[in-house]
């Protein structure tokens, strides 16, 4: 199932990133730089973003079927890394980076406590978190019970894609300071897919 996902991934976002997706990705990678780490970075669809003042870029994905597809978009860029680390164990030093990347990615992480611990160990005091999150439907009662419905055989088919998290209170909660916080529905996504957030959370 995995295997099939990573290759009509790209072909099933095509209609949302170009009908928004792809400019929110744009707005939060232009100011990076330094060494930046991706966690769950799938297909590597956030690589034609980064600008030249990143030096370093780790770009993490732990399913082998995803991995694949990144390292041959990787291939043609220098100074790109591809890992198999998870968001919860990326063998990194702590405080070595400048920044790390999380687009659509917290909904289906194992532990997302952890893997945000493990984000804010490896921060350098002033990094930051960027992020593009999917979340729970709370200001949408009717959607958010249709979240939850299907949330069971969802999680089946999507790699462990959870429909209901709250993503923005779980980066609260790991101790990162959140930041230039917009809320917005992703267009032509699935309606119970369509509730995100996204912004910047600073590690103090």
């Amino acid at each position: 199932m995995l295997g099939v996902m990573a290759a009509l991934y790209d072909r099933m976002m095509s209609g949302v990133e170009e009908a928004g997706l792809s400019t929110w990705r744009a707005d939060l990678l232009a100011p990076l730089r330094g060494t930046v780490v991706e966690i769950g970075a799938g297909t590597g669809r956030n690589l034609g973003f980064y600008p030249a003042s990143v030096d370093r870029l780790v770009l993490c994905e732990p399913d082998r079927h995803m991995r694949a597809r990144l390292a041959g978009r990787a291939a043609a860029r220098h100074g790109v890394e591809v890992s198999d680390a998870p968001a919860e164990a990326l063998g990194l030093a702590d405080a070595s980076v400048d920044a790390v990347v999380s687009t659509l990615v917290l909904c289906s992480v194992a532990d997302p406590d952890r893997a945000l611990a493990e984000v804010r160990r490896v921060l350098r005091p002033g990094g930051r978190l960027v992020f593009i999150e999917h979340v729970a439907a709370d200001d949408r009662p009717r959607r958010l019970a249709w979240q939850r419905r299907i949330e069971p055989l969802w999680r089946r088919v999507a790699g462990n894609c959870h429909l209901t998290r709250s993503s923005e209170q779980a980066i609260a909660r790991s101790g990162l300071q959140l930041h230039d916080v917009t809320r917005a529905s992703m267009r032509k996504a699935p309606a119970v897919v369509r509730p995100t957030v996204r912004g910047v959370a600073l590690r103090p």
